[in-house]
Order: structure tokens, then sequence, then C-alpha cells
């Protein structure tokens, strides 16, 4: 069995385990929630605010936010469109996702990606909210693969991705 094989057959017992603890400890509704808070509302509004209401300090972490972004957000877009991993049901027989993901390919995970960044810049200028929001992003990344739309190798290649 080549590396590749063997890493898959890792995620694919590691998807299944974890959906029996979803199934064990009825977190799909908290799962959902810690999802839709990485959706992408908070990582725009905050620099929106900072850029509308803040001085210059906070007009250049703005501008910080905005460029990191597009660049992550780029390489993202990049990544899921060329390498086209299908998400867990469509490889895994009799899976059951709990939501509907917003896009067809689930390599690398995109709300991990957006939130490690998020949370990286925001240490970078306050450190100590900054690391409750790397506890958060890490919650992100785990509720895409509790709600089965993620595999868990999607999820460290997301983090990867936003650390960058």
């Amino acid at each position: 069995m080549n590396t590749l094989n063997i890493l898959h057959v890792l995620d694919i017992r590691m998807l299944l385990w974890t959906s029996s603890q979803r199934d064990r400890f009825r977190s799909g509704y908290s799962a959902r929630c810690l999802s839709r808070s990485g959706d992408g509302y908070l990582q725009a509004a905050l620099p929106c605010c900072a850029w509308l209401y803040g001085g210059d300090d906070a007009r250049m972490l703005a501008a910080r936010f905005v460029w990191a972004f597009a660049v992550e957000r780029t390489l993202y877009f990049v990544l899921k469109n060329s390498l086209k991993r299908r998400r867990p049901p469509e490889c895994v027989p009799d899976y059951n996702r709990l939501v509907l993901p917003s896009d067809k390919f689930s390599f690398p995970s995109g709300h991990t990606s957006a939130a490690l960044l998020f949370a990286a810049l925001i240490y970078a200028v306050a450190p100590t909210v900054g690391m409750l929001l790397f506890v958060w992003a890490c919650g992100v990344g785990l509720s895409r693969v509790v709600l089965g739309v993620d595999f868990p190798s999607d999820i460290v290649a997301g983090a990867a991705l936003g650390w960058q």
C-alpha cells in the first residue's frame, strides 16, 4: 500500500470515529453553530469596522486583513478547484453529513484556513484575544469533520494554508 492510500484509510477511520462520537454526544447543534461562526462574516466585519471607525493603526490592520485574505482566498480557490477532492459522503459508502456544504470539493477546508488566518492576524496585535481565537479556529475545523463535510486532512491542509 502506498503512502497516499495509507493516509486516505487513516482519514476515513478518523472521520468515522468522529461521526460515531457526534451521535454519542449529540454534538450536531454545537458543530453547526461553530461552523457557521466560521462562514466569514466576522472576518469581513472586523476590517470594515476598523477602516470606518478606527484611526491610522486600525486602518493599517484593515489593509493587512484585506491583503492576507486576498492571498489566502486566491490560494484556497485555486487549490480546491484544481485538486477537486470529493467530500466524505461521495467517498464513503452510507456516510451521512449533517449540513449541505456551500461548494462541491473539500480540500483544503476553507472554513479552517480563514478562521486560522483571522486568529493569526489578531494574535499579531492582541495576543490574548488571538489565543482565544486559535481555540475557536480549531473548533471551527473540528466542526467541519463532525458535520461530515470535510475529512481530517482537509482541516490540516486548511490550517496550514491559513497559517501562511
